[in-house]
């Protein structure tokens, strides 16, 4: 009979996968968890070692160096940064019990070679220590390996940001996540959610700038009946303030373009007391699917999904027949490396240029089916700002019967709209990183 799967076992099969097959690590831990019989214990522990390992691949890389004359098979590369990642960054894991899982693991996996070789670098990463990383002279480089971003990457930011919020903004990728919870005010309160997942144990905070949502502190609303029947719905708190920028009313016809998978779409669907209607474009029937199942559970009948190109939305829509759109764009996703930290090593700067073109086709065909005086929303959860800022300008040269407006928000946010935009970074509420603009189509 074979033995269970350890904890570190687990994690490095998931490692691996995240590697090779450039799979998204929050999917496959997910899946994972909903599938071992783990303890509350392990399961955080697993949580940690793969998303801390795969987060900091490249600081690892780094204080591997000097103990691998060539570079190892692949799963032995993985093995060691694993343990790497335990020896220099988990404090309560003794240093004997990482090396016996770990040989373990190579005894299990390889041949007794293997298991000598790792035992040989891990006792000499201990007993030598790691380079240091104050060491790299190279600014752009001790940053890459610092905060774990790709050169290119570093580059990049340090040009559109500076160096020194580069260096904060890639420290803040390495926090683990917050979760927020938006209240669905037209079946409870705030206050009354709150009471009612406090008695089952769940602890709640009220978010400091958006009223309808929450903050959890600790446990998850996942398995609850308030969540099951549409009291509530897990989404980050950046991603609600779309529905506020849109300034909805009851009644109005919106369009949201890319709507997948369907956070925003509810949100609109619950600000307009479910009346009006909303139609909800996605490229991928099994997306729009989604959108359904998320209506549904929320009892909101006013969305209509269809499964279209929002590029080829004028061969579907008569133009100025919608009051508000919105385009939350496919992006490079760099606003949430603290949720999917494998992005940033599948990404490349191709992949922005040929997004933000993506973004520019979309925006100009859906902003011939909003009405005069109407608002057009674009959003992203990329802090790039190619995909940002540059999107806007492009989109305003060529767009001349548009004109941006000042984004609105709750109040509280307000202070972080510059330049009539808003560009979150992590670093700002901690919440991910995230980009809004708005238009509004002139009266002739």
């Amino acid at each position: 009979m074979k033995k269970p799967e350890t904890v570190r076992e687990i994690a490095l099969d998931l490692i691996e996968k995240i590697e090779n097959n450039q799979s998204f690590s929050h999917l496959l831990i997910n899946d994972a968890l909903k599938k071992s019989d783990l303890n509350p214990m392990d399961r955080a522990l697993l949580t940690e070692l793969v998303y801390g390992t795969t987060q900091r691949r490249i600081t690892l890389d780094f204080y591997l160096a000097p103990f691998l004359k060539k570079k190892p098979e692949n799963w032995v590369l993985n093995l060691l940064r694993l343990s790497v990642y335990q020896l220099t960054f988990l404090d309560k894991v003794p240093e004997h019990a990482i090396l016996h899982e770990a040989g373990e693991i190579a005894r299990d996996r390889g041949h007794e070679g293997v298991t000598k070789f790792v035992n040989g670098v891990l006792r000499n990463v201990i007993r030598k220590g790691v380079p240091k990383i104050e060491d790299i002279t190279d600014e752009t480089m001790r940053i890459a390996v610092e905060t774990s971003l790709p050169t290119w990457l570093a580059k990049r930011w340090i040009a559109q940001f500076g160096a020194e919020k580069t260096r904060e903004i890639g420290l803040s990728f390495m926090e683990a996540p917050s979760q927020s919870v938006r209240v669905n005010e037209n079946k409870v309160t705030v206050t009354e959610l709150q009471a009612e997942l406090s008695a089952q144990g769940i602890e709640t905070e009220r978010n400091p700038y958006i009223p309808e949502a929450l903050m959890m502190e600790k446990g998850s609303i996942a398995e609850t009946q308030a969540y099951h029947n549409g009291r509530c719905t897990i989404q980050d708190e950046s991603s609600m303030l779309v529905a506020h920028a849109l300034q909805l009313e009851d009644g109005l016809r919106v369009l949201d373009a890319c709507s997948a998978p369907g956070g925003k779409t509810t949100h609109i669907g619950e600000k307009m007391h479910n009346t009006g209607e909303i139609i909800a474009l996605d490229i991928h029937p099994h997306k729009t699917k989604l959108v359904n199942k998320a209506a549904k559970r929320l009892d909101l009948t006013n969305i209509t999904t269809e499964v279209l190109d929002a590029r080829k939305a004028t061969e579907q829509f008569e133009a100025a027949s919608f009051d508000r759109v919105l385009v939350d764009a496919p992006c490079s996703g760099f606003g949430v490396l603290r949720r999917k930290p494998d992005i940033k090593y599948s990404k490349t700067e191709a992949d922005i240029v040929n997004l933000a073109r993506i973004q520019e086709a979309i925006l100009a065909e859906v902003s011939t089916l909003l009405k005069e005086n109407g608002i057009l929303v674009y959003s992203t959860c990329t802090i790039d700002q190619q995909e940002n800022r540059g999107v806007v300008e492009a989109f305003l040269q060529t767009h001349p019967e548009f004109q941006l407006e000042r984004v609105q928000l709750p109040e509280k946010m307000q202070a972080y709209v510059k330049a009539d935009y808003l560009e979150l970074v992590p670093t700002d509420i901690g919440s991910d990183g995230f980009f809004i603009a708005s238009f509004r189509k002139k009266t002739n």
